[in-house]
């Protein structure tokens, strides 16, 4: 009796009568009643038609509120997945986010949640790309603003939260510039700098505070339970959040250095970097306390050492000392799913690559055991398993890191065993040998030269994981090199100059390589 009364429901939907009210609470205790119920509100329309008639409803009327509980309802128990291939829901987006906006009611938080309900999941690629095509004003005006009104009143911390998950989403729809972009004319207006300096406030506060509680839960609480292993789960999501957000807002603020026009003045620009300080100090100190008891694997130390790479890459001698101290530990934190380092590794590369142009941020380096950590992610960024990785920038960062300690060993005395170099000549010959691009090829035989500087073909034959084949590739690289140097101008002259001159240093250990050279 009930699916045949929920399998009407387009019908009763489309009236338009004025009982729609008593309708519409009609269809929302029936679809709750039932749990095919649901499934036959939506095969009949109902979603469609909830879509097209929301917009024309009264801002924060009772039709609205029931409006949004069945939706709640449907999305509660209907895969998104199902809704979005059927589907763009710009309508719904259109009027939820409009009340989201204006309202200043419970009925506001409601909207929020189901927002997030709609925004939030990362796996549904197709409906993202759809929805940057949309005429977004209205609706991203609408949430900017909602989200400004959550996070400047006092309301409770749970929605503040959802409001920055809500903040999180948007950004990773539209670019970290929906934080600063100016309201359409229709809107509220309010500052462009509101919601970014709202949003990073809030952020800042999570991060505090979720790491304190992660901090007692790992170290303090009973580890036997499973509400403290759910209560750490919970939390490191939700500090992954609220650094993915700081992480972000750092990349705005190094590209509106390169910007032409002025987005931002340097009063906000002060009160950003000021925040952002403040939750890099946070941040190390987690990490410290981390290293004390001993803790390595965790996606919430993880998310903390991304944070620290992102900020220290812009501002490489912030916190000089506790990052030094800390730098070996960094380089060896584990993510929940991960075997061995290598995100957290990916994440330092860039500062990385900028503190080994001097003869100190070496020494930190040799010191700490750096460069076989960055020969091991090398090694897995290029050999034959390549993990997946947004663009080749880390694999370029890691030669130059490397290059910068091979070239100024002499006056930091590297520490390195001979299975790592084995490993990293292993890597340059799978790497060189995939591609036709030269300036890689070019990178590959430069760190080959420098590494053929502490060893001999002799002592590379030995070893049980490298043979002939992989020398000879090696060879073939240097010889195309070299060659390549005398006859394309526009060839690295500064790369080609440190082959040149390996090639002079250690010719008489490795004979083989002249054969190479005839052929």
């Amino acid at each position: 009796m009930i699916d045949e009364i929920a399998a009407h429901c387009g019908s009763v939907l489309r009236s338009g009568s004025s009982v729609l009210e008593e309708c519409y609470e009609f269809l929302y205790l029936v679809s709750a009643a039932s749990s095919d119920g649901i499934m036959k509100l939506y095969e009949s329309g109902g979603i469609k038609i909830l879509a097209s008639q929301m917009p024309s409803l009264q801002d924060g009327s009772h039709l609205m509120e029931i409006s949004i509980k069945l939706l709640q309802l449907i999305l509660s128990r209907i895969s998104l997945d199902i809704i979005y291939n059927d589907y763009l829901p710009e309508l719904l987006l259109t009027a939820i986010a409009r009340q989201f906006a204006v309202l200043h009611t419970s009925l506001k938080f409601d909207a929020l949640h189901l927002l997030n309900g709609i925004l939030s999941p990362k796996d549904t690629a197709q409906f993202l790309a759809a929805l940057r095509t949309l005429s977004k004003d209205n609706i991203s005006d609408n949430i900017r603003i909602g989200i400004v009104a959550v996070l400047q009143n006092r309301v409770a911390p749970a929605e503040r939260l959802q409001a920055l998950f809500l903040a999180e989403s948007m950004v990773s729809i539209y670019g970290e510039d929906w934080l600063i972009n100016q309201v359409s004319a229709s809107a509220v207006q309010s500052p462009a700098e509101m919601c970014l300096l709202l949003v990073l406030e809030q952020s800042r506060v999570e991060i505090a505070v979720l790491l304190n509680e992660l901090a007692y839960l790992k170290y303090e609480a009973p580890q036997d339970t499973s509400a403290t292993a759910e209560a750490i789960e919970l939390k490191r999501r939700n500090v992954a959040v609220a650094c993915s957000l700081v992480e972000k807002i750092i990349k705005l603020i190094s590209n509106i250095g390169g910007n032409d026009g002025n987005l931002l003045d340097e009063g906000t620009l002060t009160k950003l970097i000021h925040q952002l300080n403040e939750t890099i100090m946070v941040v190390l100190e987690y990490l410290e306390d981390a290293k004390e008891h001993g803790q390595k694997k965790g996606d919430d130390l993880l998310a903390s050492v991304r944070i620290i790479g992102s900020y220290l890459a812009e501002v490489p001698l912030a916190c000089k000392e506790k990052v030094q101290n800390l730098l070996g530990y960094m380089l060896s934190v584990e993510g929940e799913d991960e075997q061995s380092p290598f995100y957290a590794v990916c994440f330092l590369l860039p500062l990385l690559c900028q503190i080994t142009m001097e003869i100190e941020g070496c020494k930190a380096m040799a010191s700490c055991g750096g460069l076989k950590s960055v020969i091991d992610c090398f090694s897995k960024l290029v050999g034959p398993d390549g993990y997946m990785v947004e663009d080749n920038g880390c694999i370029f960062l890691a030669c130059d890191t490397i290059m910068n300690l091979l070239l100024k060993n002499d006056k930091i005395q590297l520490t390195v065993d001979e299975s790592s170099f084995v490993s990293l000549l292993r890597a340059l010959a799978y790497w060189s040998g995939n591609t036709d691009d030269m300036s890689s090829m070019m990178m590959a035989a430069t760190i080959c030269a420098l590494v053929f500087d502490y060893t001999s073909e002799e002592a590379l034959l030995s070893c049980s994981d490298f043979n002939n084949t992989i020398l000879g590739s090696l060879y073939e690289l240097i010889t195309r090199c070299l060659a390549s140097s005398k006859q394309d101008t526009n060839v690295d002259m500064d790369l080609s100059e440190i082959i040149s001159a390996g090639f002079s240093r250690w010719v008489h250990r490795y004979p083989h390589i002249r054969e190479a050279m005839k052929t």
